[in-house]
């Protein structure tokens, strides 16, 4: 059919663009596995990953981005990221949870939306943040 052609063509242009949202993750951590249906299944982290997050200290050159309210992304997404409409790219920075004083350093990634419309946080980071994974906890963002 002549129409099919355009559709194909009009469903891999939107692919391209929702992939292009998708920032490419630079952290290496494996996925969980198809079979995880646990917390400690989900989060993949080594030791040494979250030894590294928690080493977390106010840089000299870092700079404040602003606070979000964050849920929780999705669990099989691995890694220690927060995607987040304050960064317009993949940087390394920090985060902390003012509630309880924990900061984390993080992978920030872009999330396409409008400063002010939320973030979603990974799995690992909220339990190295020991924010509720069922709230919507309020963090500061810092990009390093």
């Amino acid at each position: 059919m002549p129409g099919d052609a355009a559709v194909d063509a009009a469903v891999a242009d939107a692919a391209a663009e929702i992939a292009d949202l998708e920032p490419a993750a630079v952290d290496p951590t494996p996925p969980p596995p198809p079979t995880a249906r646990t917390v400690d299944q989900f989060d993949t982290t080594t030791a040494e990953d979250r030894a590294e997050a928690l080493s977390a200290s106010q840089d000299v050159g870092e700079r404040a981005l602003g606070s979000t309210i964050a849920s929780l992304g999705s669990p099989t997404d691995p890694g220690i990221w927060l995607k987040t409409p304050l960064v317009g790219e993949v940087i390394q920075g920090r985060v902390q949870y003012p509630d309880n004083g924990k900061s984390i350093n993080i992978e920030l990634r872009p999330s396409g939306g409008v400063v002010g419309a939320g973030s979603q946080i990974s799995l690992a980071a909220m339990r190295l943040l020991e924010a509720p994974l069922t709230g919507l906890p309020e963090l500061l963002v810092f990009a390093n």
